[in-house]
């Protein structure tokens, strides 16, 4: 499948998944607001997020689809079965023990997780238990990123890329139905949030079988090939460990300043829909494509695959962060502002959102950088580079704390990030990994002046449709109003883009990428 069709098809189902998304967190706007229910339930639902990222997605997957690839292409699909059952029952064991040991342990670590909620015990003791009934998620959702690595290797994108889309569903349905038995409206999303992972595994599981590729459950033994995938995967996991580190210290940082947690992860949940759709689309799709083309000792091709998804993804990322940043407020006011959600909400989560949309398109660039250094099975670069990011992060969270609280942290976070991209890129062209062409430099001069025009039509438009978007004005015309602003910078984007021949033609770039 070609790198393009294969990004188009997990962004239309991320795409999907993200506007359940919005259904979703504009429920939970609506219902709870930026409240002390809102904040121990964010922090509930990260704190799995977080272990799920550390032992399973980013590094377990860095690690296990080259090795997995490999053994599947020259030893055959029995014996690439066989070893997907050891990676999962040794994965099993593994996840049992820290999620029983964090259910246990939970008052304790919530002390160092959330210092500032211990000055409202309430608010500490709800998030306590809401922890406690998602913990579990982990263990479900892990096996979600085995069963999709082994599904994304075999080129069916499409199952894998739709698992976001029933957790979404669950957290819109369950609640609705379970919450008039539940303490708060909090406790029914936590229940949610537990069920989705049952759901997207036996999702996965009935496609896993259906392609004769479903791992069995057997005695967790520390075999050779085991021992060779935790050797590949340790420097992952610091690397992960360090980056969801740093988000660890967002969280803690933000439980000191009222409703921070929930300011931060609303805006973020807008932000990150570009980064979904584009980002991780467009690396899910690129590391089985770099492992073969350099398996196969193809790095001409690989480098054509690298410099065709920075394309792709900086055309795509740019505007989204300009217009993000252009019209955050009545993006922001649109979608959250209703029920328990104010405008003075609106105010503080619309200035978070402008600092991360600084950092959009790094945090785009460094999905589409990473899966190069993974291809070559070198896990460990990537560790050293986010572990120099992290104390960048660190120490640009502490000075613009004071000034910008949480908005001084979401702008630490796009500082950091775009770090992180000059470091990668870096690395990779000194190693021989990366080659970036004349003509991307050429192309981004060009989306950067598309991008500028784009704004200052925004800019000019916006204040004509803003009392469309009022929080008194009727729902359907605030969304239709904020799609009409949309659609004209999009459109506004793509004729200047077609002008300035950014990508030579349609024909031309789908031609490109057909050939990958």
């Amino acid at each position: 499948m070609s790198l393009v069709k294969s990004t188009a098809t997990i962004g239309i189902y991320t795409l999907l998944s993200r506007v359940l998304g919005f259904i979703r967190d504009i429920t939970i706007a609506s219902s709870i607001g930026a409240s002390y229910l809102s904040d121990a339930f964010f922090v509930a639902f990260r704190l799995p997020n977080y272990l799920r990222r550390l032992f399973a997605e980013g590094a377990f997957n860095a690690a296990f689809v080259p090795q997995f690839e490999g053994i599947l292409a020259h030893d055959g699909k029995d014996n690439a079965r066989h070893f997907s059952s050891e990676v999962m029952s040794f994965l099993v064991f593994i996840l049992l023990i820290i999620t029983g040991i964090f259910i246990l342990l939970m008052p304790w670590l919530m002390i160092g997780f959330a210092p500032g909620f211990m000055d409202d015990p309430k608010k500490f003791d709800l998030t306590v238990v809401l922890t406690r009934i998602t913990m579990p998620y982990i263990i479900f959702i892990s096996l979600v990123s085995l069963l999709g690595g082994i599904l994304n290797t075999g080129g069916k994108f499409a199952a894998v890329a739709a698992t976001p889309i029933i957790m979404n569903l669950c957290l819109i349905i369950i609640p609705y139905f379970i919450s008039d038995y539940t303490p708060t409206y909090a406790h029914a999303l936590a229940i949610a949030v537990m069920v989705s992972g049952i759901a997207q595994w036996l999702w996965l599981v009935r496609f896993c079988k259906r392609q004769g590729m479903l791992p069995r459950l057997t005695r967790p033994r520390l075999t050779p090939q085991v021992k060779k995938l935790l050797k590949m995967i340790a420097p992952a996991a610091l690397g992960a460990g360090v980056v969801q580190l740093n988000l660890v210290m967002d969280t803690i940082i933000a439980t000191w300043f009222g409703s921070g947690v929930s300011y931060i992860y609303y805006a973020d949940r807008i932000s990150e829909l570009p980064l979904a759709v584009i980002g991780i689309a467009v690396g899910t799709a690129l590391l089985p494509m770099l492992s073969r083309q350099i398996r196969e000792g193809k790095r001409e091709e690989s480098f054509k695959s690298q410099n065709h998804a920075m394309e792709l993804s900086l055309f795509l990322s740019l505007p989204a962060a300009v217009a993000l940043f252009t019209i955050a407020e009545p993006i922001i006011s649109v979608m959250y502002e209703r029920g328990e959600f104010s405008s003075a909400d609106t105010i503080a989560t619309f200035h978070t959102l402008m600092a991360f949309a600084v950092g959009l398109p790094a945090f785009v660039l460094v999905k589409i950088l990473a899966p190069s250094f993974y291809a070559n099975q070198d896990t460990k670069t990537p560790f050293k580079i986010a572990s120099i990011c992290i104390v960048v992060n660190f120490t640009f969270n502490i000075i613009l704390m004071f000034p910008l609280q949480y908005v001084g942290m979401a702008l630490a976070t796009s500082i950091a990030s775009w770090l992180n991209v000059i470091l990668m890129a870096r690395t990779l062209k000194a190693r021989g990994w990366l080659m970036i062409e004349d003509q991307l430099f050429a192309q981004i001069a060009k989306m950067l002046l598309s991008c500028a025009l784009m704004a200052l039509v925004l800019w000019i438009v916006s204040p004509y449709l803003m009392p469309y978007m009022a929080r008194n004005a009727d729902s359907f015309g605030r969304f239709a109003a904020l799609i009409i602003l949309a659609c004209v910078g999009g459109a506004v984007y793509l004729l200047l883009s077609f002008a300035m021949n950014i990508l030579q033609s349609r024909t031309a770039v789908i031609k490109r990428f057909r050939k990958l």
